[in-house]
């Protein structure tokens, strides 16, 4: 496939920082219930067996004002990008974002809608992430267009004033065009989450949504709570239980 030169993309412009309305901003991310943030990564699985049924929603990370989403047009030239083929431009974006510091990623039409079918009822999960010799757990929240992820020990740690690590959107412009959805991650804290982890996360993620046997622990996480057990995401994810 021929690739495009990259003055198709503009350079992008600075690194997400600028504060959103209440409105058109990253979503509010509901709390977990005390007794679920209690349970670390470091615990024998059957600490984190079971996960209370949280009893409410307080705001996440109440203290740190959403960060605005980059619109698709800081991005790219949409107006040149309209007469490429939905192969040259996945190409263009996958080559722009490669060593930027940012996750570029794409999905068929298809997958995109069954991605925001299924999170509509079931906004949150948790995801074991490997680092080293052994794992973090991360938790997240899904309201489409946008991703958000945070480690939950630092939500254990600092309760509603913890911030997002990692925030992912997905651009729709040409999904009827072009059968084509963009992905843009951006990583806050480079600190907590270096690419490769942050490229495996959003993989991950997709794959718990998408693939029928995963999503049924996101179902039960978020529907019968009292019936999910961490161990099965570890297991399906064939990293040990200790």
């Amino acid at each position: 496939m021929r690739r495009l030169p990259l003055r198709l993309l503009r350079s992008a412009a600075s690194a997400l920082c600028g504060p959103a309305a209440t409105h058109g901003g990253f979503p509010a991310t509901p709390a977990l219930h005390p007794a679920a943030v209690a349970a670390t990564p470091s615990s024998p699985p059957a600490d984190l067996s079971r996960w209370p049924q949280r009893r409410g929603y307080s705001q996440f990370a109440s203290g740190f004002t959403p960060l605005k989403p980059k619109p698709l047009g800081s991005i790219i030239d949409v107006e040149r990008a309209k007469g490429l083929s939905p192969e040259h431009l996945v190409a263009a974006w996958d080559d722009y974002h490669l060593g930027r510091g940012h996750i570029g990623a794409s999905m068929k039409t298809k997958l995109y809608h069954l991605l925001e079918q299924r999170s509509s009822t079931c906004r949150h999960f948790v995801i074991p992430l490997w680092k080293g010799s052994g794992y973090t757990t991360m938790f997240m929240q899904v309201q489409m267009p946008y991703m958000i992820f945070t480690g939950l020990e630092d939500y254990k740690a600092r309760g509603t004033q913890a911030s997002p690590y990692y925030t992912v959107t997905h651009y729709t412009e040409f999904a009827e065009t072009k059968d084509t959805v963009l992905i843009r991650g951006d990583v806050v804290f480079t600190s907590k989450l270096t690419d490769p982890e942050a490229k495996t996360l959003l993989e991950t993620a997709h794959s718990f949504y998408l693939n029928d046997v995963r999503y049924r622990l996101v179902e039960r996480f978020n529907k019968e709570t009292h019936e999910f057990e961490f161990r099965d995401v570890l297991q399906v994810l064939d990293m040990p239980t200790m």
